[in-house]
């Protein structure tokens, strides 16, 4: 896992092309840009949504095998829970046609926390459990784009 500010993407630009092309969409994505899916290349692609934060994610952690996750909020802030998936117990397992398994997590291990809020991403490769859309405070509405970028290794 990746978690920094858009502005160090030059950081990251040499883990790979597609995910350098990811970091640039994010750093030049505008707060108002429409909702949908962005072709950036063929194994590249931003999807751009809203929704409200909870408390509580119902469907508890995923992780993806095909695709890395690039997360980045351009309107509002959210608190994302992370564990590294050898300390999870699966609960629903990996779809290829969704490219997710979803987790839960015991008692102990706590999982570490971070904040999306515009100007910050975080990259979730394939290892890492990851809880997205809790509220950082009470519930608001947010604003997101995720890149999702192909694994070279599949």
């Amino acid at each position: 896992m990746i978690y920094d500010k858009i502005d160090n993407l030059e950081t990251y630009a040499g883990i790979s092309e597609d995910i350098r092309i990811g970091l640039e969409f994010l750093r030049d994505a505008k707060p108002d840009m429409a909702n949908g899916v962005y072709q950036l290349n063929p194994r590249v692609k931003a999807i751009v949504s809203e929704y409200e934060t909870k408390p509580q994610n119902e469907n508890g952690f995923e992780a993806h095998r095909q695709y890395i996750d690039i997360q980045y909020t351009l309107k509002g802030q959210e608190r994302v829970a992370c564990l590294p998936i050898e300390k999870l117990t699966e609960t629903k397992p990996y779809s290829e046609e969704g490219d997710c398994a979803l987790y839960s997590a015991a008692i102990i291990p706590h999982p570490s926390y971070l904040i999306l809020q515009p100007g910050y991403f975080a990259i979730f490769f394939p290892q890492d459990g990851h809880m997205p859309g809790l509220c950082a405070t009470t519930p608001e509405p947010v604003r997101k784009v995720v890149v999702k970028v192909k694994c070279t290794h599949n």
